[in-house]
């Protein structure tokens, strides 16, 4: 083979138009990028084909319950004892990690941002990520962090794995391509992937432009699953058969690489001469997959009221607690609004939760001003939010015919512990100090008479 050659599926290259995907949530797959690099009928035989070796990869504990045991058997070029050497610390001052209590002096609040700067120095994804939040303890396995992203350099003899959770990856501007171990995933805005924890992967830019930009979320807790549907049955919002895990693809590359580490909260590095991305077959199933959130399948009201935002829970991280997430990922996406005699779009409230939002395009239709695609928003636990004045007068005096709600996508990750702002969040240059204004336009109408007004 090439000096670097990167396979997939049938021996092809690797290009946007010959990846491949396997359909479907939590399932259990095989693939390979050699004929017969697979074994059949066992998991370990005493000589692997190729010259593989055979290692397992577990993403539970040996003993978990079959619902919720996760393993996948790599087979590999070098066992990943041989992607790791000698440690040397490395700094990443940006990515924090829960608990973190940063000195800032910025008050309690709700706050909102425009997007992160571009950056003005060359920057790979590992490079960029920005900590806005952090909730929960890392080292306990509890919690969350909302992180942006900016960057505009591949990483292309640099690899990185997470020890300390899963990473969610919610592109804004620029499709990127995933380079896992387990194969390649091309994701576009209104796309999103999940690696999962422990697995090592590089990123690279897709497409043409100047910076690359979105959102991630560092899932320490349970690993997100599906939400239980409930009285809504077995069909719509996100269906299993939507979610695309990659088949096997390998590189193999002989020249100097870096792995980059992130283990309880610290970050380290090691010099080897290969690529670690050397699974050549795999069968398991824990595996990174993408989804495409415009295959969403909303519900909701068709009489009157305003449901719960729950029905857009895309994806769960649950708790020991029933129905209390360590963090939902939640998309408000393009639908109907139909509802007879009701105040359409969401309601004022306070809530137990932490919300993080972000607008990945569009507008969003509980903020008529101010929530730009790129920008941010927090809400914490308590503290009460909901639509800004404009908005609220808009949809108080509309004619209640039915209206496509289109062009539009935002999310939220939703935790049930507090979110702590970073210092750089809380200095960040795009921080609105006006944001508190939306709502000042929220006049008392109460006169002590009876009647609606």
């Amino acid at each position: 083979m090439d000096q670097t050659s990167i396979q997939t599926s049938d021996g092809e290259a690797a290009t946007a138009n010959t990846l491949k995907y396997m359909p479907g949530f939590g399932n259990d797959f095989e693939t390979e990028s050699l004929p017969g690099a697979l074994p059949q009928g066992q998991n370990s035989p005493q000589k692997c084909n190729y010259g593989l070796y055979a290692e397992q990869l577990s993403g539970s504990p040996f003993t978990a319950p079959r619902g919720t045991n996760e393993r996948s058997w790599l087979y590999r070029i070098r066992p990943s004892v041989r992607h790791t050497r000698r440690f040397s610390n490395a700094s990443y001052p940006l990515w924090k990690t829960a608990p973190c209590l940063d000195e800032h002096s910025l008050p309690l609040g709700q706050l909102r941002w425009d997007p992160i700067p571009a950056p003005s120095e060359r920057l790979t994804f590992l490079e960029g990520v920005r900590t806005i939040t952090t909730a929960g303890d890392a080292t306990t396995q509890v919690g969350m962090s909302a992180h942006a992203y900016v960057f505009n350099e591949d990483m292309v003899d640099d690899y990185f794995f997470n020890a300390d959770g899963e990473l969610l990856i919610v592109p804004q501007l620029g499709a990127i391509r995933v380079f896992t171990e387990m194969g390649i995933m091309d994701v576009e805005p209104l796309e999103i992937c999940l690696i999962p924890r422990g697995m090592m992967f590089k990123i690279l830019k897709g497409g043409e432009q100047t910076v690359w930009r979105g959102y991630i979320c560092e899932n320490y807790g349970a690993k997100f699953t599906l939400p239980d549907r409930g009285p809504i049955g077995a069909n719509c919002l996100a269906n299993p058969r939507d979610f695309k895990t990659p088949v096997a693809a390998f590189e193999d590359k002989e020249t100097p690489c870096r792995v980059h580490v992130k283990w309880c909260g610290k970050f380290y590095v090691t010099d080897i001469g290969h690529s670690p991305l050397d699974v050549v077959a795999w069968h398991g199933n824990y595996a990174p997959f993408k989804y495409d959130l415009r295959t969403f399948s909303p519900v909701g009201a068709i009489r009157f009221d305003h449901p719960d935002p729950s029905i857009f829970s895309v994806l769960t991280a649950p708790t020991e607690d029933a129905g209390t997430a360590n963090v939902d990922f939640v998309i408000f996406p393009p639908r109907w609004l139909v509802a007879e005699h009701t105040f359409r779009p969401p309601w004022y409230h306070r809530n137990i939760m932490s919300e993080f939002m972000g607008l990945i395009h569009g507008q969003y239709d509980a903020k008529e001003e101010g929530f730009v695609p790129g920008g941010m928003s927090l809400h914490n636990m308590m503290l009460p939010h909901g639509p800004d004045a404009l908005a609220f007068e808009k949809a108080s005096n509309t004619e209640l015919k039915p209206v496509k709600l289109d062009h539009t996508m935002a999310f939220m990750f939703e935790t049930r512990y507090p979110q702590q702002l970073t210092k750089y969040a809380a200095e960040l240059e795009t921080l609105q100090d006006n944001y508190l204004e939306c709502w000042d336009g929220l006049e008392r109408k109460f006169d002590g008479t009876p009647g609606i007004k």
